[in-house]
């Protein structure tokens, strides 16, 4: 997946004793919050997987909640992320192998599916190590594996994205750590 830098506007919301008169206090605060809720959210459909938030380019007028005394404050930031695409050559590791299929993992994106269908002329094979073999290499776990992105999904429930894999084409498959 290639790394794009995004700019967001979201909303930080910093509570009465993280004010200070200076301000030194309240940009401080505000960053910490932003970089929490960049790890609580993790992803979303629009962005892709929240990587590092790169600069804070704007703090504007916090608005008080008379309830709390929190104080809401609308930023402006960039940040790197990162989103699948389609057609996507990408390199991951098997996580899990099953007999209709393998799992991958492949960066922030944990929920990669490679049908049997797509392997072309791998075979399975079961035991206590399962794995998926052909003449010139062995698919098992922590194999890494050279795969296009034949298509994905957002899952709103997760917070992730789902992808669906081949292996099918010129210099796909199972291949080295330098791959």
């Amino acid at each position: 997946m290639v790394f794009l830098e995004s700019e967001m506007s979201w909303n930080v919301l910093i509570s009465p004793s993280q004010l200070d008169r200076k301000g030194l206090l309240l940009r401080k605060a505000i960053i910490v919050h932003l970089l929490e809720d960049v790890t609580n959210r993790r992803a979303s459909k629009e962005h892709g997987y929240y990587i590092a938030v790169n600069q804070l380019k704007a703090i504007s007028e916090g608005k008080v909640r008379e309830l709390t005394g929190d104080v809401l404050f609308p930023v402006t930031f960039t940040c790197i992320t990162q989103k699948p695409m389609k057609g996507e050559i990408m390199v991951g590791y098997v996580d899990r192998i099953l007999k209709h299929g393998v799992f991958l993992k492949s960066g922030p994106v944990d929920s990669i599916f490679m049908a049997e269908k797509s392997m072309s002329d791998y075979k399975y094979i079961g035991g206590e190590n399962p794995m998926f073999m052909n003449d010139q290499s062995k698919l098992e776990k922590d194999t890494a594996v050279r795969f296009k992105v034949m298509g994905f999904r957002w899952m709103e429930a997760d917070r992730q994205f789902q992808l669906l894999a081949t292996i099918a084409g010129w210099w796909m498959g199972g291949c080295d750590v330098m791959c």
